[in-house]
């Protein structure tokens, strides 16, 4: 593909991203009744409170509560994979936008430590999927800038997304429980 081409479909791609991210945060109320959908309606709901970049929707709390209303287990399978799903769009906005985040100091330090690391950088991309935290963005902007193959990213996104949804659906399982019993 030559260097025109490239550009261009960078530059589509994060336009894409960033009209995508303005639909879910503009829809987030409409984006909540998914819920009654059980699974696949936590499955749904993760991807599009991880599909925003920065605009946090409140996935986090949904799938707590959730733990409390199903089998925990289940919900994090599928607020992990649909959360890992949702990533995609910071894997993209890096592949296609690297120019909008290149001075970013802990973008910067990120992306060179993984550039030099490539092994380990599977491990910091489930860690960082794990902790609750906004820069994972930024790690996934780095793995799509560092063209990291999109299976590998997926796969230690979705590592670490699933083992922090079991974690969440269960403080929901057993707090909410005990808040309010049967």
């Amino acid at each position: 593909m030559n260097k025109r081409r490239l550009t261009l479909v960078r530059w589509l791609t994060l336009v894409g991203v960033i009209t995508l991210i303005g639909v879910l945060f503009i829809f987030r109320d409409q984006v909540k009744r998914l819920e009654k959908y059980g699974y696949a309606g936590i499955f749904l709901i993760s991807i599009a409170a991880n599909a925003t970049i920065i605009i946090p929707l409140p996935g986090v709390a949904f799938t707590t509560a959730m733990g409390a209303v199903f089998n925990p287990v289940g919900v994090a399978v599928a607020a992990g994979l649909g959360a890992s799903l949702g990533e995609l769009t910071g894997y993209l906005a890096g592949f296609s936008g690297q120019a909008v985040i290149e001075r970013v100091t802990s973008y910067e330090r990120l992306t060179c430590w993984m550039r030099r690391h490539q092994r380990l950088s599977y491990l910091v991309i489930a860690a960082l999927a794990f902790i609750p935290n906004p820069l994972f963005d930024l790690a996934g902007m780095a793995s799509g800038a560092l063209k990291i193959p999109l299976w590998k990213f997926l796969i230690a996104c979705s590592v670490g997304k699933i083992l922090k949804m079991l974690c969440l659906a269960y403080a929901g399982y057993y707090s909410l429980n005990r808040l309010f019993p049967n």
